[in-house]
């Protein structure tokens, strides 16, 4: 159970924190891409629009999957408070609060993680639009 313990604390963390730094990662390399691009430059509008949507996909994802990791590292620590509760001869309540609460901080992780990772794609597929839409204005349909 010491196995499962450290798959929590480093694994579904850390997992969880590169999930994070990706989501930053994707959403400044955007802002910075939208800052720059170039509308003349693109013939079509679906080849403008496949080059804006570039690592979309790779937030929202992120945005929809990190709670479910976090829960899952949340259900593992319950399950190695509810063992280490089981092979202990005498109830501690405070062993328990502990275990229970350090369980919660995957699933506080991964919202940490899926919050941010929702509003950075929301303001991206907005400025996509806006993008879509200038294009359209000056270059046609």
């Amino acid at each position: 159970m010491e196995e499962l313990k450290l798959v929590v604390d480093y694994g579904i963390i850390g997992v969880l924190g590169l999930m994070g730094f990706l989501t930053l990662y994707f959403f400044i390399e955007r802002i910075m891409f939208y800052s720059g691009v170039d509308l003349a430059a693109f013939s079509t509008k679906d080849e403008l629009e496949l080059a804006l949507g570039d690592n979309l996909s790779s937030i929202a994802t992120i945005g929809s999957n990190a709670p479910y990791i976090g829960l899952l590292g949340t259900v593992f620590g319950i399950m190695l408070t509810f063992y280490s509760l089981g092979e202990s001869s005498t109830i501690d309540t405070k062993s328990i609060m502990t275990g229970l609460a350090l369980a919660l901080k995957a699933t506080a992780m991964g919202l940490l993680v899926a919050i941010p990772s929702i509003i950075f794609y929301n303001i991206l597929v907005r400025k996509m639009e806006v993008l879509l839409t200038h294009w359209t204005i000056k270059y046609g349909s």
